[in-house]
């Protein structure tokens, strides 16, 4: 075996065990409910009219406002995004050397200047490009108030999983919320939430059959750029 073929045996060798050591586990936040505080109880004073724990708001609606509520959210993510670019440039460039004169005499030898010349040279560029990019994503999902902000938005959080065939798939959710913006039957539009996180994706057979092996991954990164 010649030293070229050991070469780039060792390289694919470097190159797989690369992709198929574990990525670093990264943080994810857990999507697991928060369970409301139980308040903590105390007999009623005899003769008290308000027994601190046993309120009832008389002049509130039904709408997730503490932390444990649910709502609804409607997902109705759709993007659009086209780009298109074009460049051309030219340029010409010409250049005359005439032939200096000595005495009243040109430079020449036989007849023939020695310093007369011309130059000329002609660049130009054309290059054009396009990109066009569409997402979709609708659906519901009900997720978990975990926060209530000193300003009184909400902070929201919750995944929904469906097990399908040999395949699980999944969404999460997590953004902050205005209580105004939900609607009388407790939901609420999906871009009415400030620093929305809406992950879908899955696990199982089917995505391992879409997800690149290691040997494909190694020459489509940036080890091997041709």
């Amino acid at each position: 075996m010649s030293r070229r073929c050991r070469l780039l045996l060792c390289i694919v060798a470097a190159g797989m065990l690369g992709s198929g050591c574990a990525a670093p586990k990264i943080f994810e936040e857990s999507y697991d409910p928060p369970w409301p505080s139980q308040p903590v109880y105390e007999p009623p004073t005899s003769g008290s009219i308000y027994n601190d724990g046993a309120d009832v708001r008389l002049f509130e609606d039904r709408k997730a406002m503490r932390v444990g509520d649910i709502l609804t959210v409607r997902l109705k993510e759709q993007t659009n995004a086209s780009k298109n670019s074009q460049t051309s440039t030219s340029k010409a460039t010409e250049a005359t050397i005439g032939n200096p004169t000595v005495l009243g005499r040109a430079l020449s030898h036989d007849g023939t200047p020695l310093f007369d010349g011309s130059l000329s040279g002609d660049q130009s560029f054309d290059g054009a490009g396009s990109s066009s990019q569409s997402n979709s994503l609708l659906g519901d999902i009900t997720v978990t108030v975990v926060q209530r902000l000193p300003n009184g938005n909400l902070r929201i959080r919750g995944e929904k999983w469906v097990t399908l065939n040999q395949g699980r798939e999944f969404i999460r959710l997590s953004g902050i919320i205005r209580p105004d913006d939900i609607d009388p039957d407790n939901s609420l539009q999906s871009y009415r939430i400030a620093d929305a996180q809406i992950t879908y994706s899955s696990k199982g057979v089917l995505a391992a059959a879409n997800r690149m092996g290691p040997i494909a991954r190694f020459f489509n990164s940036m080890f091997h750029p041709y």
